[in-house]
């Protein structure tokens, strides 16, 4: 599991159990109370811990929510479908249920809205979600390559351009889906995004997947 520690401290070690705990029962305020409601003294009391406890280990509730919600996004892995088409369309599907759950909609758009005004948070927000999660377009352009589906990219700072513009498609394309016009993510759709995408990065694949 990722580490999601503000910053590394001496003294006691901290406790796996307990930051679950702290990010499930963060994760259930924000359902129950919503972001305005929510603090930190109520956390600690649904996780069963100090409140000194959270604040050695999170600076404020900003931080706190980013890593309950970035533990949510963890849970995606990229399926080895055998093709490019059948990977995007696995891993899109699930983003998208995901992101229906309560505790992420709430979490998410909670922190997306704060972060137009604090820089410090969007950044936390790309280290702790965006940057961890680029593992996945990452991990299934080598399939892909190594497939032969998608041709090699030899220039390091060209193919960290096309992974960030990959995973900002992606990404956009679901938020927007899911939580801005609030339409469903089914296979239909994820079949219809996913030819789009391919066409842009693999036109073989793309008419492979349509036929």
């Amino acid at each position: 599991m990722h580490s999601r520690s503000p910053a590394s401290r001496t003294g006691r070690p901290r406790s796996a159990t307990a930051d679950a705990a702290i990010l499930a029962a963060t994760r259930a305020a924000l359902v129950e109370l919503g972001w305005s409601k929510l603090t930190l003294g109520d956390v600690a009391t649904r996780a069963g811990v100090a409140k000194t406890t959270l604040y050695r280990r999170w600076a404020g509730k900003n931080e706190l929510v980013v890593d309950a919600v970035a533990e949510l996004f963890d849970e995606l892995a990229l399926p080895d479908s055998g093709s490019l088409a059948a990977d995007i369309e696995g891993v899109v599907l699930q983003f998208a249920t995901i992101l229906d759950r309560p505790e992420a909609k709430s979490g998410l758009m909670a922190v997306v809205a704060e972060a137009t005004r604090d820089d410090a948070l969007r950044e936390r927000i790309r280290e702790s979600v965006v940057d961890r999660q680029k593992r996945l377009v990452l991990e299934g352009r080598s399939r892909a390559q190594a497939r032969g589906e998608l041709p090699p990219e030899p220039d390091p700072a060209e193919a960290s351009r096309t992974a960030d513009l990959i995973f900002d498609m992606v990404a956009g394309a679901v938020v927007h889906r899911t939580l801005v016009s609030g339409e469903p993510v089914d296979e239909e759709w994820v079949r219809g995004f996913t030819l789009v995408l391919l066409r842009g990065l693999a036109p073989e694949a793309a008419h492979t997947a349509a036929g």
